[in-house]
């Protein structure tokens, strides 16, 4: 919910960004228009997989501080000399610089999820940790360990 490919919509249609002149300002103002903090990293290279309709913007040069794509520096819609394999992506992550420290007394630099449970309140234990999300081992898991991270949650 706060990073992947960026996407545009123009002229009745959604369409990608050109990664040419692609970085951390435009991931910046990008992350602000979605209304997201944290710490914005502009991705290239069809990192969050390419798209499929059309590119709609190539040459953004974002200062950092406008509060829509719309003010930025770019070329004119749909003028583009890319193909998607150049789609930009972007990460607003919000957990940057926060810790959890877990019963086990370990620290790790982000937050904690459930993911592939049937409801929101169950599944795997997923932590965020420089970037990626990865999963947390049994060893000496124990319910004390699940109401932390329910707690963690918001569940009581």
């Amino acid at each position: 919910s706060f990073e992947g490919r960026v996407e545009v919509y123009h002229d009745g249609k959604w369409g990608t960004i050109c990664d040419d002149q692609w970085d951390d300002r435009d991931a910046e103002v990008v992350c602000r228009q979605l209304g997201l903090s944290g710490n914005p990293k502009a991705l290239s290279w069809a990192h969050y997989g390419q798209g499929s309709g059309p590119i709609l913007l190539d040459e953004v040069e974002c200062s950092g501080n406008e509060l829509s794509l719309d003010q930025c520096k770019k070329s004119d819609w749909g003028q583009q000399n890319c193909d998607h394999i150049e789609d930009a992506g972007v990460s607003c992550d919000p957990f940057t610089g926060t810790d959890l420290q877990l019963y086990t007394g370990q620290m790790w630099s982000g937050t904690v999820r459930l993911a592939g449970g049937r409801s929101p309140s169950e599944g795997r234990v997923e932590v965020y940790y420089n970037g990626d999300w990865g999963t947390v081992c049994d060893d000496g898991w124990t319910d004390l360990g699940a109401q932390v991270v329910c707690r963690q949650l918001g569940f009581r």
